[in-house]
């Protein structure tokens, strides 16, 4: 089995690879090969199968057609612009969020009895305020970001060409991943997983938001896990309905520190400075705050059961077992 991971040099796609290179199989067949394409080289663990790296940027015309070329079997699509760049850069969300992904889906296309299994990683950003107590499956889309009107569009044209039989696509939506590990980056979302991984670290974390906002969550291992079970389920479970909202775990921004508070004591909660924010403020009023997920459940998704799960999940993957004093 030929995998190509697009967006492979990203935190996601950089554990999605590690886990299939110790598993060296997915869904029951061995894994043969590996390629992982993005816009930085990405950095390949060892694995008992050859990872190739391809760098390129895939809303140029013709770097998807190259990519799919040798038709691999399983495409997992993580590539994009996160939500407050494309906010910042109007032109840069649609060239890299939807061009991209229309590029792609169309080189899968226009290769004559070409099937793969296509997973695209859309957004909870898809859905917009007003919201019920609990968002469910048969909710619908009136995304109020750039992001999320992109995340849209690609969940359109994945249902669209699956049911024109131009590949088998799904669509998970995933919930704010945290704790995301390394240095922050320009998504809106970005201190819910700040306001826990830098007090862990001994540092200073900021957050820009009251803390009864809630927000719906799961970590970097649930991610992974919805990637893997997303490219081996069988499609027909699914019928037209390719676009699937992942299961998560819904707590407000207080409950995230008194869960830190539980799992690192008072110190570490102390390093928490509240600073507002009026533009992420904004940005964050039109998030859904808690779902429904019961389809993606019933189908074997899962996910955290607290959020203490959460960032011990965080302490064992990226810190060792330990945190700072």
């Amino acid at each position: 089995m030929h995998i190509l991971v697009i967006g492979g040099a990203g935190m996601v796609g950089r554990k999605l690879i590690e886990r299939l290179a110790r598993d060296g199989r997915l869904g029951g067949k061995p894994i043969t090969r590996i390629t992982a394409h993005d816009v930085v080289t990405p950095k390949p663990p060892e694995a008992p199968f050859p990872i190739d790296t391809r760098v390129s940027d895939l809303s140029v015309p013709g770097e998807a057609a190259a990519l799919v070329a040798d038709r691999p079997d399983v495409i997992l699509h993580l590539a994009a612009i996160v939500s407050g760049e494309a906010e910042a850069d109007f032109d840069k969300g649609y060239r890299i969020n939807l061009d991209g992904t229309r590029h792609l889906f169309d080189a899968v296309r226009l290769i004559e009895g070409y099937t793969p299994r296509l997973v695209f990683t859309s957004s909870i950003a898809v859905f917009g305020a007003p919201f019920p107590e609990a968002i469910p499956d048969e909710y619908f889309h009136t995304p109020l970001t750039s992001y999320g009107t992109q995340k849209a569009m690609g969940e359109l044209l994945l249902a669209d060409y699956t049911r024109r039989g131009f590949f088998d696509g799904i669509g998970i939506r995933l919930p704010t991943i945290c704790v995301r590990p390394g240095l922050p980056n320009k998504a809106a979302s970005g201190f819910f997983s700040g306001i826990i991984r830098e007090p862990l670290a001994g540092q200073e974390a900021i957050l820009p938001v009251s803390e009864d906002v809630m927000h719906w969550h799961a970590s970097p291992r649930s991610a992974v896990g919805f990637l893997i079970h997303a490219a081996t389920i069988d499609g027909t479970s699914l019928g037209h309905r390719r676009n699937l909202t992942m299961p998560g775990l819904a707590v407000t921004v207080g409950e995230q520190i008194e869960a830190l508070r539980k799992v690192a004591g008072d110190k570490a909660v102390a390093r928490i400075r509240k600073v507002p924010d009026p533009v992420i403020e904004t940005i964050v009023s039109g998030w859904p705050r808690k779902f429904d997920a019961a389809r993606a459940t019933a189908l074997g998704f899962k996910a955290e059961g607290s959020f203490e799960e959460i960032i011990r999940i965080h302490i064992e993957d990226e810190l060792g077992g330990k945190i700072a004093d």
